[in-house]
């Protein structure tokens, strides 16, 4: 292993310090960051193309090991100093294990014959996208589609999913024509989720054939231009006062039932 690098301004520490900040750098470079042992080991497992491996001397000696048993002919390993981890790191109690990532290339959206998918549309609390994307990996969502929601490849929200971003099928398409011309074009049924006692009762819906559920922003829901496009709306019924849940509580009930 070559000597531990301990200064900030080392070329491969000021390039994840500049992707971990900036989507615009992410976007330029085509590359994003992960931090912590578990999700660096499923984006090793999964070949995710991982082109820099970083480990604070802590983290090496406990987990650098293990790691670089995987194959890793294209990626270059570097070990830190433990107070450089501790400022690049975007947790108060890093485990210290880094890497740069390159971005997938974009692909169509296979839509399978009886497929099951989610619209994310105007989501923008990065936690929420993240720990959705969890939890359709979980259900077996066959897809997911983000729309004008925050960006996939944050930090935050890459740490949210667990892993799981490397695991599910996610199409990024911003342009809501073309979203909703590719669902037609590929006879997909959809189902807006609203806030309305009218709606349909999504515990009495029937999701037969390919379904896509569009579930909206945090505070505002699904502009009505966007609901007035679905083929139908539907809404989880509540008792009580309660009137509306958060965002990934909401999708997890909506696809329980999309796959149920």
């Amino acid at each position: 292993m070559e000597n531990i690098i301990t200064s900030k301004d080392n070329p491969v520490i000021k390039l994840y310090q500049k992707l971990s900040a900036s989507k615009k750098e992410r976007i330029q470079y085509g590359l994003f960051v992960l931090e912590g042992e578990r999700i660096v080991e499923d984006a090793l497992r999964e070949e995710s193309g991982i082109t820099q491996l970083i480990f604070t001397e802590k983290a090496f000696e406990k987990y650098g090991r293990q790691m670089i048993q995987a194959d890793l002919r294209d990626t270059r390993t570097i070990v830190i100093s433990n107070e450089l981890g501790n400022r690049i790191a975007s947790t108060d109690s890093t485990q210290g294990v880094f890497a740069v990532c390159r971005i997938p290339e974009k692909r169509s959206l296979v839509f399978k014959d009886d497929g099951k998918y989610i619209v994310l549309f105007g989501l923008q609390d990065p936690g929420n996208v993240g720990m959705i994307i969890r939890t359709a990996d979980a259900l077996g969502i066959d897809g997911i589609i983000l729309s004008g929601s925050c960006d996939l490849y944050s930090p935050k929200v890459i740490r949210s999913t667990m892993g799981s971003v490397f695991r599910t099928h996610i199409f990024i398409e911003n342009d809501t024509d073309r979203l909703f011309s590719m669902l037609n074009e590929n006879h997909v049924f959809t189902s807006a989720s609203v806030i309305d006692k009218n709606a349909e009762k999504i515990t009495e819906c029937g999701f037969s054939g390919r379904q896509a559920v569009f579930i909206g922003n945090e505070g505002n829901g699904l502009p009505k231009s966007i609901s007035e496009r679905c083929d139908r709306r539907v809404t989880i019924p509540m008792s009580s006062n309660i009137n509306s849940l958060n965002a990934a509580m909401a999708a997890g009930i909506l696809m329980w039932e999309l796959k149920k």
